[in-house]
């Protein structure tokens, strides 16, 4: 059997080496072009993916920096005040007391807390007389500048003329609030059900 022995003519050797040429291409296209795109692929989508992850992650820093930025501009003017934990009244009370001392007479009301979410108000109304117009501006400035985040919403001044100046006693009125937060606070008898904000 000597059918494969003869010699292959230009034709047929042509022929096997076009065959052959088209064998090494498509082993080739399947086992090393098709895996590298694919690979290709699948690395450029991490890459994007990792790009929408840096953006994240390069908004939050700088959001935190511009924080953190506000934070030392806050704390370097000395205004700095904090939301104690809900129940700071005792606090409150006692701060009020020795800003008050200065007065020469005062009264302090407190109404019912309100509660929004983790947000406490305390509401108060304050009466006291001074003997000066500084005296008064002092103990103003003293209630809003401190430790404990307190806004006055409401103040109304009389005094005493005599011969068209301020000589006598200055009668103020006056509303405010102290901020609390449930963060850290302990819940109580006294503290209302979360409303929501409005």
């Amino acid at each position: 059997m000597k059918v494969l022995s003869r010699d292959f003519t230009l034709k047929e050797k042509l022929l096997l080496l076009l065959l052959s040429l088209i064998l090494v291409g498509l082993a080739y296209y399947q086992f090393v072009d098709r895996p590298v795109r694919e690979a290709l692929d699948i690395a450029h989508a991490e890459a994007d993916a990792l790009s929408v992850e840096l953006q994240t992650v390069e908004a939050k820093l700088a959001r935190m920096r511009r924080m953190r930025a506000e934070l030392e501009d806050v704390t370097a003017g000395g205004t700095a005040s904090e939301m104690g934990s809900y129940n700071n009244s005792k606090a409150e009370i006692a701060m009020l007391n020795d800003v008050l001392s200065e007065a020469l007479q005062y009264s302090i009301t407190f109404a019912n807390v309100t509660r929004s979410g983790d947000q406490i108000r305390r509401n108060f109304t304050l009466q006291l007389t001074t003997d000066s117009y500084e005296t008064m501006e002092h103990i103003i400035s003293a209630i809003s500048a401190s430790h404990y985040r307190c806004l006055i919403g409401d103040l109304r001044c009389t005094a005493t003329r005599e011969r068209d100046v301020l000589d006598g006693n200055i009668s103020i009125g006056a509303t405010a609030t102290f901020f609390e937060t449930m963060v850290g606070g302990t819940p109580d008898a006294g503290l209302p059900e979360s409303k929501p904000a409005a």
